[in-house]
């Protein structure tokens, strides 16, 4: 397959651009939030009055979302697309969201027109859940009628609504917990899974492989027992399993009700042939596998994911598990943007694949993601990296100015994303609110008056100390001010010194979740030290910085600068792995922004203390816990 996809002449483009006069739909700032891709980028503007300009052309005849129906499809050419960013990407050391962000990128990946989200693992904590239930309650139901474009095909005009799953292992506490978060959706699928490699079944199962195959039926027909009719079924570690016991165990759990077969690569060990052929074996050799979906789940391990997940395709794959910008356990997942624009691309060498994403919404949900993650993408990354459409060489700059097919197969349009150095109103001092807000619709924020009058304020601070206020600025304080996690305790001053010719030292005042304010101060090793020790004699929460880093939004002297730190506990908060089954001390990440170094870097810190405080369900009181407190457990 892969000599074939090389030897084939490319196209200039990959897909016709938009009208001139589409738009995408304004998202509304309480569902995310959206970071620049790049200085030369920026996400499509967008006018509050959109319903009046002319909406996206329907998709082609016959090839619109076809209904769903759990174990078959009806057009064969149409591929599934199975998001784990919100399960297997918040497995990302670093990556924990809070319940609050799940509910809001989960929305977003509905816009973005994924077939079944993968909410998460219900039985790792109450926290998720929670989380699970709650996008199963929101995300996973009608709730309007459709606008224009949105599942143009489907006879009932409503919105497009995915499928909502839960992880959960092969027992009947996982599946009890993943079957009582999802079943409230309009869709619910339960995903069980257990190892069928060799060296998992001796060294970490520590059982047969007739104990395997008893167990995986049993349970995939216990949860089909609880009156959920969309059932997948995982052989984790398929990659490296033997073939006749691959086909005999996911034809015995077909037997028991599995209506989705996902085959992972879970080591990220296979070349794309290999993946390919196994695809290709399991449909010809697996006894029933008509009346189930086979899927792809392929981890990044050596760079293959993409190409992996794009063989199984091609080989009679029809659901693809992915993650938006990559993300997932060790060195990732295959991309969603990469694979879905790779099949928007290649068509003709995938035998006319294609699938239900609006990609013109991949910019949007990716900067989401990186935000809410703490995950930032690298900026050489395809599709969506702060490089992907930026052109620095002279000799392609001439190609570009020429023809942009010369150098650019996909059009940033396709994705969400025009060029920067469009006419528009330019902010400074002297803007008043309309201004303001005429440019946050621009940038396609609509917020409400409460939140508008909260980042109107950071907007007059940051605007009396900088000539201008660019996109980028905006955005750097919209995530600062209005994207941050449930706030149990504020940043009310805080002020440092520091030099060659003394201490370090800070003085922090917090206000604390009963409104009372408390001041603490400390020296250090710098003032950023000084300020953190500070923070944590009020808070008392023992942590460990992981990781700290600083980058600034814009050019210049007077650039805001944005902060990401992940902290973890000295204590395991009590989360389990979906893969190890052992609990693990959970990573947080916070962000903040300034145009003060060490204001950003509090804020930033703040950000990660409030997840700890949101997701172990307590708050500490400075008066009341003692220098050794630890995180409750959350069960």
């Amino acid at each position: 397959m892969a000599s074939s996809l090389l030897s084939s002449p490319a196209k200039p483009f990959c897909s016709t651009p938009a009208p001139k006069a589409t738009r995408l739909p304004s998202p509304v700032l309480s569902s995310g939030h959206v970071l620049s891709a790049a200085r030369c980028l920026r996400v499509r503007a967008v006018s509050a009055r959109a319903s009046q300009q002319q909406p996206p052309p329907p998709p082609p005849r016959g090839q619109r979302r076809p209904e769903y129906v759990p174990n078959r499809i009806d057009d064969p050419n149409y591929v599934r697309i199975f998001d784990t960013t919100l399960r297997d990407g918040e497995q990302s050391p670093g990556a924990t969201m809070t319940s609050a962000q799940k509910l809001v990128v989960a929305r977003q990946l509905a816009r973005l027109g994924v077939d079944i989200i993968e909410a998460g693992f219900p039985a790792s904590s109450p926290d998720d859940l929670d989380a699970v239930r709650s996008i199963a309650i929101e995300v996973g139901n009608p709730t309007a009628p459709a606008s224009a474009g949105e599942d143009a095909g489907a006879a009932d005009a409503v919105p497009h609504v995915p499928v909502i799953c839960g992880l959960s292992r092969c027992n009947r506490k996982d599946i009890d917990a993943a079957w009582e978060a999802v079943r409230h959706a309009r869709r619910p699928r339960i995903h069980t899974f257990i190892a069928t490699s060799d060296i998992h079944m001796q060294h970490k199962l520590r059982k047969t492989p007739e104990q395997v195959v008893t167990i995986a039926r049993e349970m995939v027909a216990y949860a089909r027992s609880l009156g959920c009719t969309d059932v997948e079924f995982s052989p984790e570690d398929a990659g490296r399993s033997n073939r006749e016991f691959l086909y005999h165990i996911l034809g015995e759990v077909i037997k028991a009700g599995a209506t989705t077969l996902n085959i992972p690569d879970t080591v990220g060990y296979n070349l794309p042939y290999e993946f390919g052929k196994l695809i290709a074996d399991i449909k010809a050799n697996t006894p029933g596998i008509e009346n189930a979906i086979i899927s792809t789940h392929c981890q990044n391990d050596l760079g293959l994911a993409t190409a992996n997940t794009l063989a199984g395709a091609r080989a009679g794959a029809r659901q693809l598990e992915v993650t938006i910008n990559g993300i997932g356990e060790r060195a990732g997942n295959a991309s969603l943007e990469e694979v879905v624009m790779a099949i928007k691309c290649r068509r003709e060498l995938l035998n006319g694949l294609y699938t239900g994403i609006d990609s013109r919404h991949i910019t949007l949900t990716s900067k989401m993601v990186q935000e809410h993650s703490g995950l930032i993408v690298q900026p050489h990354k395809a599709i969506v990296g702060a490089n992907a459409f930026a052109h620095e060489s002279g000799i392609h700059q001439d190609g570009m100015l020429k023809n942009k097919g010369t150098y650019e197969i996909i059009s940033p349009d396709d994705i969400g994303l025009t060029r920067a150095n469009e006419f528009g109103i330019v902010l400074g001092k002297l803007s008043g609110r309309h201004a303001v807000r005429s440019k946050l619709v621009e940038l396609g924020y609509e917020i409400g008056d409460k939140e508008f009058e909260d980042f109107f304020k950071r907007y007059k601070e940051v605007a009396e100390k900088k000539k201008r206020v660019t996109d980028e600025d905006l955005e750097a304080l919209l995530s600062d001010e209005i994207f941050q996690p449930k706030v149990i305790w504020s940043l009310a001053d805080v002020q440092a010194t520091c030099g060659t010719l003394s201490l370090s030292t800070a003085t922090v005042k917090l206000i604390g979740p009963d409104g009372e304010e408390k001041i603490a101060c400390s020296v250090g090793t710098g003032p950023v030290d000084a300020a953190y020790k500070a923070v944590d004699q009020i808070i008392q929460i023992p942590t460990i910085l992981r990781e700290y880093s600083m980058t600034s939004v814009t050019e210049g002297i007077d650039a805001i600068a944005t902060t990401r730190v992940v902290v973890t506990g000295d204590v395991s908060i009590n989360a389990k792995h979906a893969l190890t089954s052992r609990s693990f001390n959970r990573s947080f990440s916070g962000s903040g922004a300034s145009m003060d170094i060490v204001v950003s870097s509090v804020r930033a810190y703040l950000s990660a203390l409030n997840k700890i405080c949101s997701f172990a369900g307590a708050v500490k009181a400075s008066s009341e816990v003692p220098e050794t407190a630890s995180i409750p457990s959350t069960e």
